[in-house]
């Protein structure tokens, strides 16, 4: 068995036993027993069971964040529209998270607080880097007037991931419109921009589904 198969059948096996279990009552020897594995190889990827949970938080929302991070980086575009690009990144991978939710069987709130700290956390720290990066380049093109680019990335991003959550401060698709609009104005006045300038951000494939 090969090191990717074995690395996947551990995450494959957590999943499995997260549908009937919180991750608080899950031991690594029963992901190892359930992935078929020895408990001593889960140790040679993954140093702690929580890390293997981050391990699965990255792989499910792999292929939205590559996306994002890949489009970011075509700086033949626009600054604005690769930021639109984030916010789409944001959208589909709150949309994914939540479809996970909706599927498990999970009822602890504690639990369902930690999968929500990860998620956000993940999301952040992912994105964070590659918005900020678009920012200095919308900054040395003058289309952005702003000192602190990583700073307003992380701004963007706190309120993009807990209003697509939606759960932290639950609210109704047109509640989260405001305040995205809301958002929105504050980047343009923020980065210098004519009021207006940058609605095309806020359009409704955007916005989640109800």
């Amino acid at each position: 068995m090969s090191n990717s198969t074995k690395y996947d059948k551990i995450l494959d096996a957590l999943l499995e036993l997260l549908e009937t279990k919180n991750i608080q009552n899950i031991s690594v020897s029963e992901i190892a027993y359930t992935a078929g594995i020895g408990k001593g190889s889960i140790y040679y990827y993954f140093p702690s069971k929580n890390a293997i949970f981050e391990a699965l938080i990255e792989r499910s929302y792999r292929k939205p964040l590559e996306t994002a991070k890949a489009l970011a980086s075509q700086t033949s575009v626009s600054p604005f529209t690769r930021m639109s690009m984030i916010f789409q990144a944001c959208k589909s991978s709150s949309l994914a998270f939540l479809h996970t939710k909706k599927d498990s069987t999970l009822s602890n709130v504690q639990e369902e607080a930690f999968l929500h700290q990860k998620y956000l956390s993940h999301m952040i720290t992912e994105l964070k880097p590659e918005l900020a990066k678009i920012i200095e380049q919308g900054i040395t093109q003058g289309q952005i007037q702003f000192n602190n680019p990583i700073a307003l990335a992380e701004i963007v991003l706190i309120v993009l991931a807990v209003k697509f959550d939606n759960t932290l401060v639950p609210s109704s698709w047109e509640e989260i419109e405001d305040t995205i609009l809301g958002l929105i104005t504050l980047l343009e006045k923020g980065t210098d921009n004519p009021a207006g300038s940058l609605n095309f951000l806020m359009i409704s494939e955007y916005l989640p589904e109800s």
